[in-house]
């Protein structure tokens, strides 16, 4: 690329602090599942910018909503204004999300800050200062956020003094060789009964499907075994369906597949549809718990909130949910039979339009130079998708919710070549290189 390029520009001026690059991506415009770059050159982007874009791009009715609410502006705040997007936001919300009767909302611009504020009114609200979460665990990038995370990316992030981190399940290398989850239950149990006393502790933070931690995805009924446990030791239990809920996996939350509430929802990602957006949906004891506790200035403004509404309404309208669960079928279908053989394919999993392929060396070793290669031809092809995992060798797909049964075979096929030539050491160490992703 040129020195004038727009990613040499880029690299010039904005802080790596704030950046996570897998390939010299240059984005211009997107249109629904396609992103262009300078050239004009079209992308599919099986990504959806992190899971953010859930209803793809420049989606006219999105759009048509966003503009509406910006010629009308209500305010910047709902700091000391009731604002009607924000309260509309808020209805639909509780309407939507299954809980309690005494529930309330607070809006935010992202995932981070609204696990933030729960980790800030937890030990407010319920005098107790431990909090479980699973290793792997990526709950944000907020000083808070990160203080009941547990990725190895975040190593270097300051740790809440009362966490603690247990193993998620994960099938394809179970606890204990336990794929059931069972054995990790136990030891869940046994930990809250000793080291980790269960009365002290006041919240579990539990993403239904673990997906920068690896896209891990339970075995069938842990979460309602887990949900039981924590609710006999007066543990909150707070879903983090911030990257996979709102139709992602098929069902509008990724809770739903197992017969388990959670005391506390937290959204955020698509629920912008690429605009800053966030919520939390839990007891009013918890979110009511202080007065100006967890609050910025342009939380709950009015052009995001009337952002989500037309988010959840275009969900609902268009069936995008049962879309998921059918595109991410044909999806799932077509990775597994274009890639099957291939040694360097240890698993390929999901649910819905939340996908993961698992590239491994000899004896299931994560091969994170692999995907590395994998993804930037991918990307040369004309796909962008990126890596996650503790070993970082895992090729995570959360495409737009609108994506199609024929994209989702085009993008298959795109990939089967990628993760071919990178096997094959046809991709450039080189290039690749300068990027290291997680």
């Amino acid at each position: 690329m040129s020195g004038n390029s727009l990613y040499a520009r880029d690299s010039a001026v904005n802080s790596g602090l704030q950046k996570l690059r897998f390939f010299p991506q240059e984005v211009v415009r997107g249109q629904g599942c396609r992103v262009y770059d300078p050239e004009g050159r079209g992308y599919l982007d099986l990504s959806a910018s992190w899971g953010a874009t859930s209803l793809g791009y420049a989606h006219p009715d999105f759009v048509a909503r966003v503009h509406e609410a910006l010629l009308g502006q209500a305010g910047a705040s709902m700091l000391s204004s009731a604002v009607l997007p924000a309260t509309a936001l808020a209805e639909k919300l509780l309407e939507i999300t299954p809980g309690g009767e005494d529930r309330r909302v607070w809006l935010g611009h992202s995932g981070s800050d609204a696990n933030e504020a729960v980790a800030r009114a937890l030990p407010v609200a319920t005098g107790r200062h431990r909090v479980l979460s699973f290793a792997g665990a990526y709950h944000g990038g907020t000083q808070g956020s990160m203080a009941v995370s547990a990725h190895p990316v975040q190593s270097h992030a300051a740790r809440d003094c009362g966490l603690v981190a247990v193993p998620y399940p994960d099938p394809y290398r179970p606890f204990e060789g336990d794929p059931t989850g069972a054995a990790l239950l136990a030891h869940i149990e046994a930990l809250l009964e000793g080291d980790c006393p269960g009365d002290e502790v006041s919240a579990f933070f539990i993403e239904p499907i673990q997906s920068d931690g690896g896209l891990l995805i339970p075995p069938p009924g842990f979460l309602k075994r887990l949900g039981e446990i924590c609710a006999r030791y007066g543990i909150l239990t707070v879903c983090d369906e911030v990257k996979v809920g709102l139709g992602r996996t098929g069902k509008l939350h990724a809770f739903q597949f197992e017969d388990w509430t959670p005391d506390i929802t937290v959204f955020g990602k698509g629920l912008g549809g690429g605009l800053p957006l966030s919520a939390v949906v839990g007891p009013s004891a918890l979110l009511d718990c202080a007065t100006a506790f967890a609050m910025q200035t342009t939380h709950g403004n009015p052009i995001s909130a009337s952002a989500g509404l037309a988010v959840l309404d275009i969900i609902e309208r268009d069936g995008l949910a049962e879309n998921a669960a059918t595109s991410g079928a044909k999806l799932l279908s077509a990775l597994r039979e274009k890639l099957a053989g291939n040694p360097a394919v240890g698993d390929i999993r999901g649910r819905g339009l939340v996908l993961g392929i698992e590239l491994v060396g000899e004896d299931k070793a994560p091969a994170p130079a692999l995907t590395r290669a994998a993804v930037y031809r991918a990307w040369e092809l004309g796909v962008v998708a990126y890596y996650v995992g503790a070993g970082s060798n895992v090729i995570e797909l959360t495409p737009p919710l609108i994506l199609t049964g024929a994209q989702a075979e085009a993008g298959a096929a795109i990939l089967a070549e990628a993760i071919a030539d990178a096997c094959a050491g046809r991709v450039d160490e080189a290039l690749t290189a300068p990027f290291a992703g997680w």
